[in-house]
Order: C-alpha cells, then structure tokens, then sequence
C-alpha cells in the first residue's frame, strides 16, 4: 500500500507537536540497528549492522549542514545498544522525530523493496514476523529478563498497550513514514512495500513521532549489493534525508536543499512472497462523515481537563474564530519559546475526540489530543489511567 498525502503548508505557524517539542534547533535521532556481537540480518556476505551504521553516518553528515537541525546518533561505531536505551537517547534529548534503520531478510532470496513502519498492533503475518525477528535482538542484552519483565518477544502485540499513550504522535509518524517510503519510489525507484504497523521494541518507548525503515533485503543478491555499496547508501541517506527535510519544512520552517537523487535499478528477479496489505488510513484519508459539535458541559478544574492542540507559533495570536478557522474557545500556553493553541476543553475523554474531529473539518489535519492536570499537562495515559 502507498499512502499518498496532501500536506497543508503554513507560512507563519508550525502546525505539529514535533515543532512544539523544542523551542531551539530541529532535533533528529538516528539509530543504526544491531551491531557489535549483533550482527542483525547477514547474506551473501552482506551484514545489516554495518549498513545501517554506514547509512546512518551519510544520513547524519547530509542533516548536520543544515546549523537548524541537532542529529543525536544512538550509536555511531560498531557497538551494542539495548533497544530501550536507544528510546531512552532520543528521550532524553527531547528529540523532534527518531528514526531506526535496518535491512530486510527472506528466505525467498527474490523478495525486495523497502518498507517503513509506525508502532502499532497489526494482524498481518509479514509486519509481526519483521517485528519479531527485530525485537528477538533482547536475548542478546544483559538481564534482559529481568529489564523486560513479562514481554513476550514472540508475542509481540503485547507491546500494543504504549498506544494510548502515544497516539498523539501517531499520525506525526505516518506523515513521516509516507514522505520516505514516497521519496524511495518515485525518487531512488526502489520497490514500495508501503507503509504498516507493527508492534517494534525500539519504537514502543520513544515519545515523539517515529518510524523504523526497513531499506530492502539484503537477503536478495541484487539489492543487497546495491544497499552494502557506497552509491547505494549515499542515494538512500539522501532520499531519507529529504523527506526530513521537508518535514521539518512543513512544521518547523526553514528550507529544503535540492539534493542530487540517482535513480536505481530495481531488482530483476520477479518478489514472489505473498505480502498481507496492511491498511493505515490517516484521519483525513477516511471518508468524510458529518461532524456532530460537542455538547459543552461545565469543565471540573479538580479533574483532568482534556483539549486539541492544534497550532503552535513563535508568536501570540487573538483568539479569535477567524483567525483559527472558525473555532472559538481558543486558549493558549506558551512552552520553549513557543505559543501551543489549543481548542475546547472537556473532562471527558470522549467528547475531547469529538473536539478532536471538529478540529480536523476545520482543516486543522495534524491536530491531537492533550490532557491537563492541575494546569500542568500530562500523558495520555496518565490522564486515562486518572479518570
């Protein structure tokens, strides 16, 4: 499947939560998979941890001309990190996005093409076999029974609880995982296996918008040179590196460097493993249904209040409805240098959705949910778990 979107530029305001997460530079966290005694995927003397590692290091070095953008490496040598240690990296350095690099692997030596994934449960065989064989690397850490008490990593939907508390940046990660699995096809002409979820260790506890790419299969003789070649990993890191860019565009400012793209080759060798389409419909993809306006009740400030975000700005704005497309009941925070618009507010989860939806026909497409305790904003989890 290859979602295609439109995406709404706004010249004056940043109109997503990883343009709020910062008040500074655009930061970007990129994780190299496997490495050190892990050597993920390995055929035909093609070795996933050095790939990735090499990608990532091209990806980084393209990002890091732009002085706007801070790149955070979970690893940038041959070294072992826990899959929660390389969310715990982009955590604790507030990153605006996390992108995880791996290469695919088949038995069917002719199955290729590249495919991007965002956290989540999906009934398709082929998403939770990659995330099983992805999320089996935590054998390879110390203790890692005791540090991941009571996850099954056959059994990888377990992982599915994070996703109340995650959904804000759901839709983040789709528009990020859209941008690159479009720019590998029509861009470096590599196969689009699409965009799909799957419940994946290394994305269940990073808190900001991310994807894990899967670049191709190494395990196919063809593209796997391609992807161990110098050209094949600076055109891919460049292709990654402008859907960045142009992300960053959208919701953060700044501008987007043409960057030199060679087409490649697509394998010869006809894929023939059967691929279960997963369906990962954006919001303003499903079909247009008639938004009913939320009964207003009045709000409780002993309990948790719950709002839309949905603008930030560098700058104040009057909250007024024609300055925010009609909306009325408009607050405002300001947080790191920037002012976070939220509209309506409700102590009921339920009616926030409705809020929510209402946001959306307004035009306000990357829109989401935030909950308030005390007047200090919490997670979505904390607030559910609260109520």
């Amino acid at each position: 499947m290859n979602l295609k979107k439109t995406f709404i530029v706004t010249a004056m305001a940043v109109t997503s939560i990883i343009s709020a997460q910062t008040g500074g530079k655009f930061k970007v966290c990129l994780d190299a998979g496997h490495g050190a005694h892990d050597f993920g995927a390995s055929y035909h003397g093609f070795v996933e941890k050095k790939i990735t590692l090499d990608i990532v290091l091209k990806l980084g070095k393209i990002l890091e001309q732009d002085p706007s953008i801070d790149v955070i490496y979970t690893r940038n040598n041959d070294t072992f990190i826990d899959l929660v240690e390389r969310a715990n990296i982009a955590n604790r350095a507030n990153a605006n996005i996390f992108v995880s690099v791996h290469c695919n692997a088949n038995k069917n030596t002719e199955a290729y093409g590249s495919e991007t994934f965002v956290m989540g449960l999906s009934k398709s065989k082929s998403s939770l076999d990659v995330a099983m064989k992805e999320n089996n690397v935590i054998s390879l850490e110390d203790n890692y029974k005791s540090k991941y008490a009571g996850y099954n990593p056959n059994a990888p939907e377990a992982l599915i609880s994070a996703t109340i508390a995650q959904e804000e940046y759901f839709e983040q990660s789709i528009e990020l995982a859209s941008r690159i699995q479009d720019n590998l096809e029509e861009k470096l002409n590599r196969k689009n296996r699409g965009v799909a979820q799957a419940p994946f260790m290394v994305l269940h506890k990073a808190f900001m918008p991310r994807v894990l790419i899967e670049t191709g299969f190494i395990s196919n003789p063809t593209e796997g040179a391609y992807l161990n070649s110098e050209e094949g990993q600076i055109n891919m890191a460049k292709t990654i590196a402008d859907a960045i860019f142009r992300m960053k565009a959208e919701h953060f400012g700044g501008s987007v460097p043409v960057l030199d793209i060679k087409k490649s080759e697509k394998p010869a060798p006809k894929d023939t493993t059967v691929k279960t389409p997963v369906k990962v419909v954006p919001v303003k993809d499903t079909p247009k249904t008639k938004v009913v306006k939320p009964e207003l009740k009045a709000v409780n400030a002993a309990k948790v209040i719950y709002k839309v975000q949905i603008k930030a700005s560098a700058s104040q704005i009057d909250a007024k409805p024609e300055n925010f497309n009609g909306l009325d009941k408009i607050s405002s925070v300001l947080e790191k240098g920037y002012y976070k618009f939220m509209y309506g507010e409700t102590n009921e989860y339920e009616t926030s959705k409705a809020f929510l939806a209402e946001a959306k026909e307004k035009g306000y497409d990357s829109a989401f949910i935030v909950a308030f305790k005390n007047g200090i904003k919490i997670s979505l989890n904390e607030a559910l778990k609260t109520n």
